[in-house]
């Protein structure tokens, strides 16, 4: 039986519920809810960490940050780590991804992390760390936004398993990577058109990372990927059939700072919008660093450009709702492109459509914006949606998966055998099985490099999501976070140290820890007995 074509089509910090499919009845993304009638809707699909390179190398090696390495931002992945497209690529699939890959760092900021003498002892530079793991060097920079800046730069192939790529790193109207050479050919003034200094006057909104570009609608990096997505399935299907294909379109977009281009500006009015539930600020029995951040903006501290978690008035998060709406709605329209193209070319009957987010946005929840150690569902809950042309349509999911189980659920769809101590579970029993309840519990980590917070040392965060529960960990703290998601869905009342849930408590950090054990890594294999 020929193997079915994969389109993964994937955004970039997208919450579940800014999607019509999901229930929002003010942002219009009729593409992807034609994704959603076509297949099956996770109702709960939750990430590994809710951060970039953490959790889309967790996409991709089917394992966890603590195995994979990349715990937070700034550590790349290995090259020689095997992913789910280095196998398809092994079973005969062509391989390509289109857009934003963030597997390697972006940016040449020096880390917050720095490698200091400890009590004046001499350091041995040749011995910085406890492995001889090292991920620096030329191969480990190819997504530096200073290596594109040469014109003979190009990614090296095979990248992560893929055979084909073109790059469209970074966010809002200053991307770069293959699109920015693109926007040159496309558009020679177009530099003088992007970024906030070049920004049209606006002075309706004051959220945080706003700006109207000049960048014109046909140039914005959504419609790149959009047409190098639609270039490729033209290529392929003028190839012949004979060879499947794996395609990633992974679009930077609704990622903050907030530029939709042209209509999609205007397209959605903040005053439209309704402020979140729990956009306020914090009670005195809220999480401390909770208080803190909000704290922090109160008393003029806060950075407000930058990719961190921020506090923000309800009119701030209103407009960033707005903004991102244009945005998803720009991206909406340009999945519809592709989706056209798969079917004028003949491959939709024979292709998996599988559409997610690395992970969500607090988008004014807890008074909040942007990402950040509080595992909120806004943040930590993402969409889900698996198309599939063997199977009907209009189905939803209450089965508990996450990022994790992707690449398990791919492998298994090809008939692909897993490499070893590839972690997560096949999805597809949930696709057959109305009744199937996935994991019992899922597991989210999350470090960061920089003190924050209110806390002494960088932030080390663990959660555990059950099908009623959310409790978080931090190291450190004498205090967590305990919710009753099937009781408190906003999350308002921590019942972590309410006497009358010790014993929940007490037994969710069983469940944790035994969940921890039973993700630790079994690599390599023992090539003897002794």
């Amino acid at each position: 039986m020929r193997q079915p074509n994969i389109l993964l089509i994937m955004t970039d910090q997208h919450r579940a519920d800014h999607l019509g499919c999901y229930g929002n009845r003010q942002v219009r993304t009729p593409h992807i809810d034609g994704i959603a009638s076509r297949g099956t809707v996770f109702d709960r699909f939750y990430v590994a960490s809710p951060i970039c390179m953490p959790n889309r190398s967790t996409l991709m090696t089917g394992r966890m940050p603590s195995l994979h390495g990349v715990r937070h931002n700034g550590i790349p992945l290995r090259l020689d780590d095997t992913t789910f497209a280095t196998l398809l690529g092994a079973r005969g699939y062509r391989t390509a991804l289109i857009g934003k890959s963030h597997l390697q760092n972006m940016q040449d900021i020096p880390p917050l992390v720095q490698r200091a003498p400890r009590d004046g002892r001499t350091v041995i530079e040749a011995y910085p760390d406890a492995t001889g793991d090292r991920r620096d060097g030329a191969a480990y920079e190819q997504e530096l936004a200073s290596r594109w800046r040469d014109p003979a730069h190009r990614i090296r192939l095979p990248y992560y398993g893929f055979d084909h790529v073109e790059l469209c790193m970074e966010h809002g109207d200053e991307a770069f990577g293959d699109y920015q050479r693109w926007l040159a050919q496309r558009l020679p003034e177009a530099e003088g058109l992007r970024g906030r200094r070049h920004a049209q006057a606006d002075d309706r909104y004051v959220a945080p990372q706003a700006w109207r570009t000049r960048l014109p609608e046909a140039c914005y990096p959504s419609r790149y990927i959009a047409e190098r997505g639609v270039a490729y399935l033209e290529a392929h299907a003028a190839r012949g059939a004979a060879q499947p294909f794996f395609l990633k379109c992974s679009f930077p977009d609704p990622h903050h700072p907030f530029t939709p281009p042209g209509r999609y500006w205007d397209m959605y009015d903040p005053r439209d919008i309704a402020v979140p539930p729990t956009c306020a600020p914090p009670a005195a029995d809220a999480p401390p660093h909770l208080r803190w951040l909000h704290d922090e903006r109160t008393g003029g501290r806060a950075n407000l450009d930058t990719p961190r978690v921020v506090a923000v008035t309800p009119r701030e998060a209103q407009e960033a709702i707005a903004l991102s709406y244009g945005i998803i709605t720009l991206v909406d329209d340009c999945i519809g492109r592709i989706l056209q193209a798969l079917e004028a070319t003949g491959q939709a009957r024979d292709t998996v459509v599988v559409f997610t987010s690395d992970h969500g946005d607090f988008m004014g929840d807890h008074g909040l914006l942007f990402k950040g150690p509080l595992h909120y569902q806004g943040l930590v809950r993402v969409p889900f949606i698996w198309a599939d042309p063997r199977l009907p349509g209009g189905r939803r999911s209450a089965a508990l998966h996450g990022t994790l189980d992707l690449a398990q659920t791919l492998l298994h769809r090809t008939d692909t055998a897993p490499y070893h101590d590839i972690q997560g579970i096949s999805l597809l029993p949930a696709l057959d099985d109305p009744g199937w309840q996935g994991h019992d519990a899922l597991l989210i980590e999350d470090e960061i490099q920089r003190v924050f917070g209110g806390f002494d040392s960088p932030v080390r965060l663990r959660t555990l999501i059950t099908r009623q529960w959310r409790l978080s960990v931090y190291l450190g703290a004498e205090w967590g976070e305990l919710y009753d998601l099937g009781n408190d869905p906003h999350e308002r009342v921590n019942l972590w140290h309410d006497p009358r849930h010790a014993d929940t408590r007490a037994g969710l950090m069983e469940t944790l820890v035994r969940k921890m054990m039973a993700l630790a890594s079994r690599s390599p294999l023992p090539t003897r007995i002794a």
